[in-house]
């Protein structure tokens, strides 16, 4: 490989970064928003729970496996049409953003029902025996308790979400997995696809470390 190429590569790096922070920001925070109330509607409308309602954890559950079961490239192109819709495009990390951040919903909405299904019954027992309704126990006994937890499972979640954004490089999504495509696949640059692979080991060290440190100053 030349020098030109070196450079090339070197100019197109850090918007490629940019490109996946992007996207995985916005899949994070529409997990956070719109994934954790869900994954609180799946935990309390489960059975014994304390708002038990089949048909709706029922249909929650389905909605969630469907999407967590649908390997993502699949998703990717199955959502294309929904994706022109609501950000009028089909390529560049706007358009990749709406996939991932689908999957990021489903999947922080399944780890969100885990850790409450960990919290301690007995808690929940006595706060429904001193009369608490099911609002006052969701926001001051479940997501306190499990807010350690959540915060592991959404470290998880960002570092699962950094290999998407890489398959998202497939079908335009930019960012450092489209960047190894152009680079190092489409030219056979064993070199580049390296690189961009280190770049992303060390994203993700970055990213587990920062969770993993948050996570222990909550729990203490």
């Amino acid at each position: 490989m030349n020098d030109t190429n070196y450079s090339e590569l070197l100019n197109n790096l850090l918007p490629a970064f940019g490109e996946t922070l992007e996207m995985c920001g916005i899949a994070l925070l529409l997990a956070v928003v719109l994934g954790t109330p869900l994954g609180v509607l799946s935990y309390i409308t489960s059975k014994q729970s304390i708002c038990q309602n089949r048909v709706v954890n029922l249909f929650v559950g389905f909605i969630i496996n469907v999407i967590m079961s649908t390997p993502f490239v699949i998703l990717l192109v199955l959502l294309l049409p929904f994706t022109r819709f609501v950000v009028g495009t089909s390529i560049g990390p706007e358009a990749a953003s709406v996939p991932l951040g689908i999957v990021a919903i489903a999947f922080y909405a399944r780890l969100v029902e885990g850790n409450l299904h960990a919290i301690d019954k007995g808690v929940i027992e006595a706060s429904l025996a001193m009369g608490a309704t099911w609002f006052r126990i969701v926001t001051n006994v479940l997501l306190p308790g499990a807010f350690s937890g959540m915060i592991r499972g959404l470290t998880v979640l960002a570092v699962t979400l950094v290999g998407y954004s890489a398959m998202a490089g497939i079908v335009g999504g930019g960012g450092v997995g489209d960047l190894a495509i152009r680079f190092g696949y489409y030219r056979y640059q064993t070199d580049i696809m390296i690189i961009t692979v280190l770049l992303l080991i060390g994203l993700v060290q970055i990213i587990q470390t920062i969770g993993e440190k948050a996570s222990r100053k909550v729990q203490k």
